[in-house]
């Protein structure tokens, strides 16, 4: 009988431990943000340590008290008999859980990721829900974020813009460094050599994690990768080495070197460069097959601040709002901005639809995509002689053989449970090879091509009322045309019993209505703060070709085995890399300017856009289409401070003490009522009505001389009619360069309701220069203003779980096929 209360208090002991150990199993890696980094000789990763074990041990005696609660419960005759015994238990279950005799400190070591602390204080860890809670509650910590992740948003394009080969390298710009966050950088590239390049600025602080066959040059001159997942699938390089194409692709546009006779498989051939060939060029590898984990995002902005880049490049983002504090990208560029570094941000690939637009912080450049003046088409011509014309980048040449030719639903596999309905759109499994195989198929969508491959089809005309603006690549001859020419070819394939076809190889055409901005490309008005318009600008992201991994599928189909050094493919990733070039052009003119002084530039000298193309107006386009040239010569700059943001954020709801930890200084909201943003020194105006209100808004501004010593501005505004629009002073003069001048804005109109955007301009002319400033009136419902900085966000798709991208393509992983 003595062994009753024993071996109850074993078993207990177990069950204890058993579910301590799924409780450990069931952590998910968040970050902890603290906000400005600590001060003085401190040790950042001890202090992580510290708070961590502090909460792992508090839920450790949490767990010991619950077991002696059951003791009691069940047999309270035994508690004086086991209570000698309960250190021992608490010993036993600190060495179960941290695996050693430290406990709680060994167990806090095995949680933690990263810790932040080069640019900005915070850590990444394995926390449960609970543990969520307690630091979430725990003074000092600003927010805590999970893991979720987010996702991957030129022979031509800057020729496009005017920026010729003969504008390059000026005296500074092979002291300017491009940092890049992406999937990581392909080498042994021809527009990452390095000839005739010296050792990296004095100021380089970084590092190459070489190994792996990984080195970097004096043009990549630092490299790291970062996973706090710990998954790697079978294509990824445990290395800085780029699997997806995509980081290459970004690098190379913004600061690659001249390349002559780059093409993709023989199509658009020229010279491949980006816009500051010497700059060097640091990637931050922070995704991966599955996408990009936050705690990385955050990881590489740490150690990209730190490192000494003067331009970030973020071609990523996330699919839903989220509060400024709780956006890694938001945080990681406002301590950006802290040490002088603009960071360039894709818009997204959500569009055409409203309040899509991502990474919308003030302090940051947000870019929209739009076409350069060369666009892919494929022609299909049919027995009879009708000739169809689709986008689509085709290099396969059929040598104007024709094919027999068939439609989908007249080949359905019935044996794989098809019927004609389903195998129309020609999706993997849904054809019947017998009757495909050698032959051209027409299919009623747009898909990867895989499908008619699989069934041994010789190619595919698509047909479709989608995406028909940028052309995508395909594993097999193929083109997409529209629904209707697609009616057509079926018309013809019903009106004879031999119908056949042939494809021809792919050319470019010259497009005349560029640029336009593409369908893809996400749309304001920014879902956060409605006084502050986004997109900023855009720029080319349609049919780019730049360099690429040559282990990355070269097409829209994952399984291609083809391998190229250099591929064409659209996004606002395309379009962000392109601005990202155009400020680090900027910063090598002017290095000592700030980074809203290299925005207001960009923003202000952009070209503007033709409104008639596009009923979104400057939620598509924002300030227009950049134009680097003349942004060397803006004339007047909008600048801004950190001061300038944190009186911003006071107004968004943020409160002192939040923003005191951010700053890391005594910072000072004057109110806490949240309010309009109408004061921040910002290139542009969005005045948001709430319906059935007045038209009414009154804005300050300080522009900042950069243009001659002795000038003067005179306003003009393109208004109309619907609104008044009074500026004051409407001229500015200056006797000096870096002499600042004030002026207000004031903006009145009648009553409206559920109007579309109205669109007007605030243009300074001094003779030389002109300074131009968007200013768009729009309507809101009256709630859009109840809460600044607590929207309400979708809860992601992915928290914790173990990705798995099967059959996923680049097109698929930037969301621009999302939908289809």
């Amino acid at each position: 009988m003595a062994k009753t209360p024993m071996v109850s208090l074993l078993y207990l002991f177990l069950l204890s431990a058993f579910v301590l150990n799924c409780h450990s199993q069931e952590k998910e890696v968040h970050v902890v943000y603290l906000g400005e980094p600590l001060r003085g000789d401190v040790s950042v990763a001890a202090t992580h340590h510290s708070m961590l074990a502090g909460v792992l041990g508090r839920l450790l005696l949490l767990l010991l008290l619950v077991l002696v609660a059951i003791i009691l419960y069940y047999n309270y005759s035994i508690i004086n008999a086991i209570l000698g015994d309960l250190y021992l238990i608490y010993e036993l279950l600190e060495k179960f859980f941290g695996g050693d005799n430290s406990g709680r400190h060994s167990s806090a070591k095995k949680s933690l990721v990263y810790s932040y602390g080069r640019s900005f204080n915070g850590f990444a860890a394995k926390l449960s829900e609970e543990e969520v809670t307690k630091f979430s509650d725990m003074e000092g910590v600003v927010s805590v974020l999970p893991n979720t992740i987010l996702k991957l948003h030129t022979t031509r394009s800057w020729d496009f813009m005017g920026f010729t080969q003969n504008h390059l390298s000026g005296p500074h710009e092979g002291d300017v460094i491009v940092g890049l966050l992406d999937t990581g950088i392909w080498p042994e590239s021809e527009s990452f050599g390095d000839k005739d390049f010296g050792p990296p600025p004095a100021k380089w602080n970084g590092t190459c994690q070489s190994g792996n066959n990984f080195t970097c040059n004096n043009k990549i001159i630092g490299a790291r990768y970062y996973n706090s997942m710990d998954y790697y699938d079978i294509t990824d390089f445990k290395s800085p080495r780029d699997s997806e194409g995509h980081g290459s692709h970004t690098a190379s546009t913004a600061a690659g070197v001249e390349v002559a006779g780059a093409s993709y498989l023989g199509l658009a051939e020229g010279v491949a460069r980006g816009a500051v060939p010497k700059a060097r060029i640091a990637m931050y590898k922070v995704c991966w097959s599955f996408g990009c984990a936050l705690a990385d995002i955050l990881a590489a902005f740490d150690d990209a601040i730190a490192d000494g880049v003067d331009i970030i490049s973020v071609s990523l983002g996330s699919d839903w709002p989220l509060p400024y504090f709780q956006d890694p990208i938001a945080i990681g560029s406002f301590h950006a901005m802290k040490n002088g570094i603009l960071t360039s941000n894709s818009a997204g690939n959500s569009g055409p639809w409203p309040y899509t637009v991502s990474n919308y912080s003030p302090w940051s450049l947000t870019v929209a995509a739009s076409t350069i003046d060369r666009k892919f088409v494929c022609q299909v011509v049919l027995g009879n002689g009708q000739a169809f014309t689709g986008n689509a980048i085709n290099n396969f040449d059929l040598n104007g053989t024709s094919y027999p030719l068939i439609w989908g639903g007249d080949a359905a596999n019935f044996s794989a449970g098809a019927n004609p309905e389903a195998s129309r759109y020609c999706l993997p499994g849904y054809l019947n090879s017998y009757k495909v195989e050698g032959k051209i198929v027409l299919c009623d969508t747009l898909w990867d091509g895989s499908g008619v491959l699989m069934a041994n089809g010789l190619g595919t005309i698509m047909a479709d009322t989608y995406y028909t603006d940028f052309a995508f690549s395909f594993p097999l001859p193929a083109t997409f045309i529209s629904k209707e020419d697609g009616l057509k070819v079926l018309e013809y394939i019903r009106s004879t019993d031999t119908p056949i076809a042939t494809i021809l190889v792919g050319e470019t055409w010259k497009d005349v209505m560029a640029p336009s901005i593409v369908s893809f490309s996400s749309r304001g008005p920014n879902p956060i703060t409605p006084d502050i318009l986004k997109p900023d600008l855009t720029a080319p992201g349609v049919d780019i070709l730049a360099a690429w991994s040559p282990v990355s599928p070269p097409s829209i189909y994952w399984k291609d085995t083809r391998s190229v050094n250099y591929n064409i493919i659209s996004g606002t990733s395309m379009s962000c890399p392109h601005v990202s070039g155009a400020a680090a052009y900027i910063k090598a003119t002017y290095p000592d300017w700030s980074p809203a002084a290299i925005k207001s530039a960009l923003m202000t000298t952009a070209y503007v856009m033709d409104s008639r193309k596009h009923e979104d107006a400057e939620f598509a386009y924002g300030s227009g289409h950049i134009n680097p040239l003349k942004a060397v010569s803006p004339g007047l700059v909008f600048d801004a401070s950190e001061a300038d943001y944190i009186d911003f954020l006071c107004k968004q709801g943020y409160n002192t003490s939040t923003l005191r930890l951010v700053t890391g200084d005594n910072s000072v909201c004057t109110s806490t009522e949240p309010g309009r943003a109408w004061d921040l020194n910002y290139p542009s105006f969005s005045l948001a009505i709430e319906d059935g209100q007045p038209i009414t808004g009154t804005f300050t501004r300080t522009v900042t001389n950069v243009g001659f010593s002795n000038s003067t501005y005179f306003v003009y505004l393109y208004l109309p009619t619907s609104i008044s629009v009074k500026v004051e002073p409407s001229i500015l003069s200056f006797s000096a360069v870096g002499e600042k001048k004030s002026f207000t804005v004031t903006v009145s109109g009648p009553k409206i309701s559920m109007q579309p955007i109205m669109s007007a301009a605030i243009i300074w002319k001094d003779g030389v220069h002109e300074v131009r400033t968007p200013l768009v009136v729009y309507t809101i419902l009256p709630a859009s203003y109840s809460s600044y900085s607590v929207p309400t966000s979708k809860k992601p798709a992915f928290e914790g779980k173990k990705p798995v991208f099967e059959g996923s393509s680049f097109y698929h992983k930037n969301g621009i096929l999302g939908n289809n």
